[in-house]
């Protein structure tokens, strides 16, 4: 997984990763690396590097292997190490892989099947790490990463012969990840009928159509029909959804004499009635003591930068998550 020339510089520079270490040598002043659990680590191309050395290249089926020893060896067991650490080095590590592939013009089944995987992995990342610092993991970045992934997997769909049996679940998470985007709702409209009308390709079709329409109560009611990983991709829409939930019925039920019951939001946001409380003080929302709701299109307001903390409000998520482990999650055993 790792070229044995690389290997033995990073042994030498000391940079090591912990995961890369050989056991008994990691509080040495300079540990030895595993050959049997390096792997190539990323670099930027420079000039006067051959990056095209076939010696320093891992060809189809060892790149498929190394993602799956990152998600089985690395990812599986992340309880024993933070998860921004583990996210960080499987993260640099994909990046190598995709690499390899690029300069290799990689397609077929294996490039599929890398493309899958790391895929699920940004995405699960995303919900897993979202409201982390910035210095350890950054939203952005990820996201840039995960469009890249989804077009080269969409494209790899479209223009190969073989059949693909996990399209209809990418197609479904690109839309849902990328709601109330033209150019995805067109990439789904021009797929053949027998697809586009598969069970969660229509699921999140409808699901789109409600995020265009501003209906976020029919949105957060599909929402329900989701799976875990399809809901990881949905996540980052929640807080806005929300938002505009919180928007139209300050509007609507906007009166002096009208009171809306806590329980029945709370249903209405997916929250417990504790969090749908707090979600409305942040937002200006009166909850009198009688747990009843008073809402007021004048008190309405949009919190401070940085005061609503999106991860509080996941359970929408977690719940769905049960006994799912991260492995079966990303190699699509779930």
């Amino acid at each position: 997984m790792c070229p044995a020339r690389e290997l033995r510089d990073r042994e030498a520079q000391n940079r090591l990763h912990r995961f890369e270490m050989l056991p008994g040598t990691e509080r040495d002043r300079r540990p030895r690396g595993d050959p049997l659990r390096a792997v190539k680590e990323y670099s930027r191309p420079a000039a006067g590097k051959d990056s095209t050395n076939p010696t320093e290249l891992r060809p189809p089926a060892v790149l498929l292997k190394t993602v799956r020893y990152l998600i089985d060896e690395i990812t599986a067991p992340s309880h024993q190490h933070p998860w921004t650490e583990v996210y960080s080095f499987v993260f640099d590590r994909l990046r190598s892989v995709k690499q390899d592939m690029i300069i290799q013009r990689v397609s077929g089944s294996d490039c599929v099947a890398i493309l899958e995987r790391t895929v699920r992995f940004l995405i699960y990342a995303s919900y897993r790490l979202c409201g982390e610092p910035l210095r350890l993991y950054d939203p952005r970045i990820n996201d840039t990463h995960l469009q890249e992934y989804l077009s080269w997997l969409l494209d790899c769909y479209a223009t190969g012969s073989e059949a693909h049996p996990n399209q209809e679940e990418f197609q479904a998470l690109a839309l849902l990840y990328n709601l109330g985007s033209a150019r995805a709702t067109q990439h789904i409209m021009e797929l053949p009928e027998r697809l586009r009308s598969t069970p969660a390709i229509t699921l999140a079709l409808s699901i789109n159509q409600a995020f265009l329409e501003r209906n976020p109560v029919r949105l957060l009611r599909l929402a329900r029909r989701l799976n875990f990983l399809q809901t990881c991709a949905l996540h980052r829409h929640l807080a806005a959804c929300r938002r505009d939930l919180l928007l139209v019925y300050s509007h609507g039920f906007s009166s002096r004499n009208c009171r809306f019951p806590l329980e029945r939001l709370s249903q209405l946001l997916s929250l417990d009635t504790l969090l749908t409380a707090q979600l409305c003080q942040t937002y200006g929302v009166e909850v009198n003591q009688d747990n009843q709701v008073v809402f007021s299109k004048a008190a309405f307001s949009e919190p401070e930068q940085g005061k609503l903390h999106c991860n509080l409000y996941h359970s929408i998520v977690s719940e769905k998550q049960k006994d799912l482990t991260v492995q079966n999650i990303i190699h699509g055993c779930a």
